[in-house]
């Protein structure tokens, strides 16, 4: 009878164990416990009163308004009437706005596209405040192929990219100047490849000067760098290749320089930055305010070594004034402001051991520790230099949380902190012009984002903005067990995790273990905040599993340089063991969990380490299932894996042995690994390559392809309810649910 039961759970799906008012479809599929839209919001020029979007009351649009942050008063400043273009009968649906910088006319970003990871393409429009006029841009370029659209200081023009070219557009003639002329598939003018923007953050390639005279922009040579295939078979009767030039591990990157154009067009200049351009990154560039000269950063290839150039776009003059450098990789940061009439800047570094920011002078000579504490400054929230702080988030007593800080630019002394001990989880801030209002945005594992008006410094609530009172109560409704965040001590350190208990849990019986993981440096999973994949693991408890998550060394939390360069060069090595060591931890501390029966799951470089975890330790983990993994770590781009791994010519072991597809004859448990064929970070060639090695050694596994679907598989309708259906089955035939 109990395989008659099994089998029919198999046939017909977990939701014959699912509570009834937690439901896959609930969470994938019907947007139950989706969040209310808020914002965004942008703080007005004044620093008085802020603007966001909201349905309309007329008709079904979106009105741009704008509230008085003070007495809360409300006002349209753009009715969604006024956004219906011309002989059309709907508005514009708002996918992003900005104003100018007088707040005197609205750019208006819509019917997007997704390019790559984020929908950076589409169409833009601009409205007047003042002749309540709408245009669009680039009307005679082709639809949906604008990008990163910027007002010009003076907001009479606006430039744009479009496929691959920067454009000028006078907002009085319609006028558009094509200033660059040599874009096309192989050159990029204004935006960036595929492994700066998904690496570096690089997205936006062009910049203003402060007169509105000049654009300063990126141009990237993809000419030399492998391409690589994705194939859609879905869409058409044959096959369609999809070429992506993708640098790889110990392969050539794009050439990369940045010039200087006048905004009417004309004769490129073109920087010299020494070293050669397919092995340094030009990874961040702006213009000092008030200036005729950017600040570049370039790094290197191996990325330990910043050195920072003030560049003239007059006499193309460079100054190298600051180089940072580390024995293991550098973070880049988006912290620098500038002080005192640009004679200082701020400058985000580990030198003494923790993420710190400093003050330095404009040449380089002079610098100043401002965040004296022995705690990592997480991010800059504010400068404000009319008083003399910078606002911050930092966390020093607990790794989970966030909160906000200030410090002195002027004065040494020891960090005042400003958000409330009664605000326990995460706390994000976006504080006004004035320094006297902020956006504070509340979360933590069981309060969905709050939003709120404060008043600074004193940190008072003025009003609540969203409180997304509804989908608290949702949640509230289900039950659901907390997660409960302990720390592990294995010896050489002491590690954070969470653990969610089955519903019904009963201390007396052994329930199996299922493990999330991740692992590596970019991101972290122990956090105390609103997940969105956490409705996953609850559901999971309630089919009777104990879940945990790890943070092991080396993952992106704010304990310091010692513990986030830990990794370097043992990516996949250091963390299998850490991940190892804390769950046999957890075996003896709990006599609750199963050790027969105990899984890790994970997703992208989680994937990985859950190969890595079933293979290496085969004793301990008897079921996994893998997405979007790296099989070899040679398989995956050149900038994030030499980061953190070296050059390949410098450590080939360690990336041999950091690599999963090393050990997959030792494979014993159940396994599951899930791809799709169109995913452009983490290629379907990764997930061939290890089925080939485990059919070469004879070992027996599941495995599911999405096609067309990219890295989220998400893509195409019902993909999300139907990946987590299959998710759910494996584990209730591989590692049977419930207590014993």
């Amino acid at each position: 009878m109990r395989y008659i039961v099994f089998a029919f759970l198999i046939i017909f799906g977990a939701e014959v164990f699912s509570q009834s008012e937690l439901t896959l479809p609930d969470i994938y599929k019907n947007g139950v416990y989706r969040q209310n839209r808020f914002g965004p919001i942008r703080w007005m020029k004044d620093g008085q009163g802020y603007s966001s979007i909201e349905k309309s009351a007329q008709l079904e649009g979106d009105d741009i308004v704008r509230y008085d942050a003070l007495s809360g008063k409300r006002s349209i400043l753009i009715s969604a009437e006024e956004l219906v273009p011309v002989g059309q009968g709907k508005p514009l649906s708002v996918a992003d706005y900005h104003w100018s910088e007088d707040n005197s006319k609205l750019l208006v970003f819509t019917n997007t596209r997704k390019v790559w990871r984020y929908h950076t393409r589409g169409d833009y429009w601009v409205l007047d405040l003042k002749t309540r006029k709408l245009s669009q841009l680039g009307k005679v370029l082709p639809a949906t192929t604008l990008m990163f659209a910027k007002f010009s200081p003076d907001a009479s023009r606006v430039a744009y990219v479009s496929q691959n070219n920067i454009f000028v557009e006078s907002l009085e003639s319609g006028k558009i100047n094509q200033i660059t002329l040599d874009g096309d598939k192989d050159i990029i003018n204004g935006t960036f490849d595929w492994v700066y923007e998904e690496e570096l953050e690089c997205r936006d390639g062009f910049r203003w000067s402060p007169d509105g005279k000049n654009i300063a922009y990126w141009q990237s040579d993809t000419k030399g760098v492998g391409t690589f295939y994705l194939i859609n078979n879905l869409d058409s009767i044959y096959s369609k290749p999809i070429p992506l030039p993708y640098p790889k591990v110990g392969h050539t990157l794009s050439a990369v320089k940045i010039g200087v154009v006048s905004s009417e067009g004309g004769q490129t200049k073109w920087f010299d930055f020494p070293g050669d351009p397919r092995n340094n990154y030009l990874a961040r560039m702006e213009f000092i305010p008030n200036s005729q000269e950017v600040m570049v950063q370039q790094l290197n290839r191996r990325q330990n070594t910043n050195t920072v150039w003030t560049a003239n776009i007059q006499t193309m003059a460079l100054s190298k004034i600051l180089v940072d450098e580390d024995e293991a990789f550098l973070d880049l940061h988006d912290n620098i402001r500038w002080l005192e009439g640009e004679k200082f800047f701020t400058w985000t570094s580990e030198r003494d051991g923790w993420m710190h920011l400093y003050k330095v002078s404009r040449n380089g000579k002079t610098s100043q520790l401002i965040t004296e504490e022995d705690f990592d400054v997480e991010r800059i929230s504010h400068i404000d230099p009319a008083n003399g702080f910078v606002y911050y988030i930092a966390s020093p007593d607990n790794f989970t949380q966030r909160y906000l800080y200030r410090s002195s630019l002027t004065k040494k002394g020891k960090a005042e902190r400003i958000t409330p001990m009664n605000l326990s989880g995460q706390n994000a801030y976006q504080i006004s012009t004035d320094s006297k209002f902020a956006i504070h945005t509340f979360q933590n594992t069981t309060t969905p984002p709050v939003y709120s008006l404060i008043s600074l410094p004193k940190h008072e609530s003025v009003r609540v903005l969203e409180d997304n009172r509804a989908l608290k109560a949702k949640h509230s409704a289900l039950e659901l067990n907390p997660k409960e965040f302990i720390k592990v001590d294995i010896g050489e350190v002491v590690l954070d995790a969470w653990m969610i208990k089955p519903k019904d849990f009963d201390p007396s019986k052994k329930y199996p273990l299922l493990a999330y993981v991740y692992g590596e440096p970019a991101s972290s999973t122990v956090q105390d905040n609103w997940a969105d994949g956490d409705l996953w693991h609850h559901y999971m408890a309630r089919l009777g599993y104990v879940v945990i998550s790890i943070d092991n060394r080396g993952t992106k939390t704010p304990r310091g340089r010692e513990w986030r360069k830990s990794i370097y060069g043992q990516i996949g090595i250091l963390a299998s063991f850490d991940q190892k060591a804390t769950v046999e931890k957890i075996l003896k501390t709990y006599d609750f969990i199963d050790p027969s029966r105990v899984g890790s799951w994970g997703w992208s470089g989680g994937g990985q380490m859950t190969l890595n975890l079933m293979f290496r330790f085969p004793e301990i983990y008897k079921a996994g299932l893998a997405l979007a993994f790296v099989s070899d770590q040679r398989l995956y781009d050149a900038t994030y894996q030499e980061r953190y791994m070296g050059l390949l010519e410098d450590n080939q072991k360690g990336y041999i042995d950091g690599s999963p597809i090393t050990y997959a004859e030792n494979l014993q448990g159940e396994l599951m690994i899930i791809h799709g064929t169109a995913d452009d970070n983490v290629h379907y060639q990764s997930f061939e390559m290890l089925v080939d090695k485990l059919i070469k050694y004879n070992k027996q596994f599941s495995m599911m392809s999405y096609p067309m679907r990219a890295h989220g598989i998400n893509e195409r309708e019902n993909t999300s309810l139907h990946l987590r259906e299959t998710m759910t089955n494996f584990w209730l035939r591989s590692l049977p649910a419930g207590g014993r």
